[in-house]
């Protein structure tokens, strides 16, 4: 990932910089899964077999943790939808009161949707890999089970619209929170247009989903994307504390709250990114952003 930045930096300018930190840690030979050791251990669980790229452990006290395990950058594959969506509902069924969402990677969250996969599919596939992206959140901020994302270093595109699909946010201060889709020539396809807005107000959502630009976990906290910001190994401790916390809350009136809070119109939101998205996606601006992340090279927009 350090190289992969650097690159960026050199090619594109400082606001892809690699943290301090990062450049620390890979001195120190604390390289996540690789070594072992990261921003803090390499969590070791035992996880009910439920899925392959998401690991449900389940704690006492009517808490859970699903752990996103999808390789080096954590991306949101269909393999993870589908997974996490197994998890959420196997955590429900067994009457799990809250739900931590953290990655098993020490060194991000998650990078965001798989690009690659989004090639190889047709119009159809497309569409179908977003309605069960958007049925798994809707699930998510329906389901009487809350949910509290423990955000680590990168929640880039659909990593960030994970969390924001989360009850509660808790930011390590290595978490960087950004919707780059605009760069590929498309626009953010779960659900960023209608939940970042509803976070952080219009002005700063629409900065952030124009320019692609991401934020750190203090500024996301000022604009009120996280809820707490926390130094990166008291992470998964202060989600956990959360999480206990709301699971011994009034079930009724968890699930009360959570349902009036969410009144509105975010379906119809979500119904207009679709099918912006699909537009977008089709476009031949959406076809050479893609080639050109794809090829490391800047892309040439057509405006069509």
């Amino acid at each position: 990932m350090l190289e992969r930045l650097e690159a960026a930096e050199e090619k594109h300018g400082e606001r892809f910089a690699p943290p301090r930190i990062l450049r620390r840690l890979v001195a120190q030979g604390r390289l996540g899964q690789k070594s072992g050791q990261g921003f803090y251990a390499w969590p070791q669980f035992d996880a009910d077999p439920v899925g392959e790229t998401v690991k449900l452990e389940t704690r006492e006290d009517g808490v859970a943790i699903a752990w996103l395990a999808n390789g080096q950058m954590n991306s949101i594959a269909p393999t993870v939808i589908e997974d996490l969506g197994k998890v959420h509902a196997a955590a429900v069924e067994r009457g799990v009161r809250a739900l931590v969402i953290a990655s098993s990677n020490p060194l991000l969250f998650s990078a965001g949707a798989d690009i690659k996969a989004f090639t190889q599919m047709d119009e159809a596939g497309g569409k179908e890999l977003l309605d069960r992206a958007h049925g798994l959140l809707r699930a998510m901020e329906q389901s009487p089970m809350v949910t509290v994302a423990a955000v680590n270093g990168l929640a880039f595109g659909g990593g960030c619209e994970l969390a924001m699909a989360c009850d509660v946010r808790i930011a390590a201060q290595s978490a960087i929170f950004g919707q780059p889709e605009i760069k590929l020539g498309i626009i953010p396809g779960f659900g960023g247009t209608q939940r970042l807005p509803r976070l952080v107000g219009t002005n700063k959502a629409l900065e952030m989903n124009l320019t692609g630009d991401a934020i750190g976990a203090r500024e996301a906290f000022e604009f009120g994307l996280v809820n707490r910001v926390v130094v990166d190994h008291e992470l998964l401790d202060t989600a956990l504390a959360w999480a206990r916390k709301l699971a011994g809350q009034a079930p009724l009136a968890v699930e009360q709250i959570k349902r009036v809070s969410g009144q509105g119109d975010l379906d119809d939101g979500i119904a207009a990114e679709k099918a912006g998205f699909a537009v977008a996606f089709g476009s031949e601006d959406g076809k050479e952003g893609i080639a050109a992340f794809l090829g490391k090279r800047t892309p040439q927009w057509q405006g069509k």
